[in-house]
């Protein structure tokens, strides 16, 4: 059996740019629905957990079986997170 990890990082590499890709056009998405919308950063604070918290439930009934629940939860406050930070830095940015 010829060995596969070449092909295997090659694979992760393009799925990373992938999701790359789609956390900015996430934030871009997020940010332009937010501007000026006069949010506190309390009310911010509990959007990007509400958001959190309905997308680690969500993966949870489709992929906690396969992958494991803390797995689960992980990824999906990782991902919030990288889109809240690009949000957070474009919105004080202005843009």
């Amino acid at each position: 059996m010829p060995p596969r990890l070449p092909e295997l990082v090659k694979r992760a590499r393009r799925l990373a740019t992938e999701r790359d890709k789609l956390v900015r056009e996430l934030a871009r998405e997020w940010t332009t629905a937010l501007r000026g919308q006069g949010f506190s950063p309390k009310d911010l604070d509990e959007l990007w957990a509400g958001l959190t918290e309905e997308a680690v439930r969500r993966l949870l009934q489709t992929d906690s079986r396969a992958v494991g629940g803390e797995a689960i939860r992980h990824e999906a406050r990782e991902i919030i997170a990288r889109v809240r930070a690009r949000v957070e830095s474009e919105l004080a940015a202005g843009g």
